[in-house]
């Protein structure tokens, strides 16, 4: 008797999967291993086919400072759970002594201090953020390299088993959560190799190939090294975060300039527009792209260099709701000028030299939504 066999896709990723990466990609960029990882331990959960007794992912995030590790899980916090701040964020530069664990589980009872001191972590913590839909929690263990080994004891049990005992002997279930951890561990390895590469030329996708496998090795490497076997063997999966190129920091860029112009529509009485010229684009982005500092030194510019001087303009009663400000580069001057487009009239001038700048346009089909919104706006008030 014959049979008919079907071929099947184990690729194919379900509806919900694909719109979390979509998002995830809006959000994180230059970054695709790391958002696919994430995808398919949430394709896994939701499933049903988590490994019992145990965390739904173990990642270790490796790479530069600035390349997005942290961003990564703000992302996921993001879009699952509809909050940034919904990440439980184990900051493991305070735990650089073992008796500073008593912090993260509470005292035992008998120990000076047991009811004063609550502990970081407990089962209501891990799920105050759950929601309807994701019943997930995200707990991320930052720069990792820099914690005491008694903390180290203590995520092996997180790892492996999915559970932590607290001081008073509660116990606290991680089976519905995903485990980050960070660290800049083989960025100088990584630097080094990125900067030998440079140059590849001509037929170079082997070439590009071989030199991702050869980043990956160095600082995998570099974290077997600095961790036991018995930690490394827990890890699902190390995730070398790439430096970023001035492609990505474009596209961050726009990125955080969207969330500038969004933050302005949602002020009260304040909704206006923003633009700003290629001169300027490509004038600050090469003055904000630190390779060492990554995408936090293209924030921190956006911050100093456009929003500040724009609540300085809106302070003066210089731009009025509806509005749309121009903001330019003077090449004679060195430094940014502010417009408003309706009369070409220099409504602010100069933001101070510095060593870092970054202004950017935001995309056509956002600046139309936020003039759109800043005209209702206007005539609401009217």
């Amino acid at each position: 008797m014959s049979t008919t066999q079907t071929l099947l896709n184990p690729t194919l990723h379900s509806p919900e999967v694909r719109d979390f990466e979509a998002a995830l990609r809006r959000r994180v960029v230059g970054q695709d291993r790391a958002i696919n990882s994430l995808a398919r331990a949430y394709q896994v959960y939701l499933a049903g086919l988590s490994a019992p007794g145990r965390p739904l992912v173990n990642l270790l995030l490796l790479g530069p400072t600035g390349s997005g590790k942290t961003r990564l899980v703000e992302a996921a916090g993001e879009t699952l759970l509809g909050d940034i701040r919904a990440v439980i964020k184990v900051d493991c530069a305070e735990f650089q002594h073992s008796h500073e664990i008593a912090k993260l589980i509470g005292s035992p009872p008998g120990y000076l201090g047991h009811r004063e001191t609550q502990p970081l972590i407990t089962q209501e913590v891990l799920e105050s953020h759950y929601t309807d839909k994701a019943k997930i929690a995200l707990v991320l263990f930052d720069e990792i390299e820099k914690a005491s080994d008694a903390l180290w004891q203590l995520l092996l049990g997180i790892l492996d088993k999915g559970t932590l005992t607290l001081g008073d002997n509660r116990r606290v279930d991680f089976s519905r959560a995903m485990i980050f951890l960070t660290s800049n561990l083989g960025t100088a390895e990584v630097n080094k190799l990125m900067v030998g590469g440079i140059g590849f030329a001509g037929s170079a996708e082997r070439d590009r190939e071989e030199l991702d496998q050869k980043i990956y090795r160095a600082a995998s490497e570099a974290a077997r090294r600095k961790f036991s076997p018995e930690f490394m063997n827990r890890i699902d999966r190390v995730i070398v975060f790439r430096s970023l190129a001035r492609l990505h920091l474009e596209k961050i860029l726009d990125i955080e300039l969207t969330a500038v112009q969004e933050r302005i529509i949602a002020a009260t009485g304040s909704q206006f527009v923003f633009q700003c010229s290629p001169s300027a684009r490509d004038y600050l982005l090469a003055e904000g792209a630190d390779p060492k500092s990554g995408a936090r030194h293209l924030k921190r510019a956006v911050e100093r260099h456009l929003v500040f001087p724009l609540s300085n303009l809106l302070a003066t009663s210089q731009i009025e709701l509806g509005d749309l400000i121009i903001v330019d580069f003077d090449p004679a001057e060195s430094q940014l000028m502010f417009y408003k487009d309706s009369h070409g009239a220099l409504v602010g001038a100069k933001t101070e030299p510095c060593e870092e700048a970054a202004v950017s346009s935001a995309p056509s089909h956002r600046v139309g939504a936020a003039r759109g919104a800043a005209r209702r706006a206007t005539r609401d008030a009217a």
